[in-house]
């Protein structure tokens, strides 16, 4: 993708693995943009599923964010999953959770501070011990990955 599209990168369109959105200043420059963007889709024979397209937008869920034009917010169906969460049993769960967790970093103040005592029951020759500093920051986390505010995006 990055080299399919790399002359439009940073001008016209992020890309994300497979996924990519394009973007402009005003509607025509929008619409100009995607007819670069399809015109070499076509040309390179990159083929698009139909049903995961969406044009001209002014909201999507994008890697279980939800990006408007007030910016990024965590999407509430996974805020559903969180709250329903109960304390992990094991290394695999806490594994699992931390790694869910550090999906949204970026909205968590101090993620790697507070996540400490749960990232010390990762380590080798550690007993698995889930004591009150775990449940601590394991609620911390919930709590912040529930009611994670807007962040913008750099103008």
């Amino acid at each position: 993708m990055t080299s399919v599209f790399s002359d439009l990168l940073e001008d016209c369109m992020e890309v994300f693995m497979d996924d990519f959105s394009v973007y402009g200043s005003s509607f025509d420059a929008c619409l100009g943009n995607l007819a670069r963007v399809l015109e070499l889709c076509t040309n390179t024979n990159l083929v698009l599923n139909f049903e995961k397209c969406h044009f001209m937008v002014k909201q999507g869920i994008v890697l279980g964010h939800i990006v408007s034009k007030d910016g990024i917010s965590v999407d509430p169906a996974k805020i559903d999953v969180i709250l329903s969460l109960s304390y992990p049993s094991s290394v695999r769960e806490i594994r699992s959770f931390l790694s869910h967790a550090g999906f949204y970093r970026r909205f968590i103040k101090n993620f790697s501070k507070v996540a400490l005592p749960l990232s010390r029951l990762l380590q080798k020759d550690v007993e698995f011990h889930f004591d009150e500093d775990c449940k601590k920051a394991f609620d911390e986390l919930k709590e912040a990955l529930t009611t994670a505010s807007i962040v913008r995006a750099p103008n």
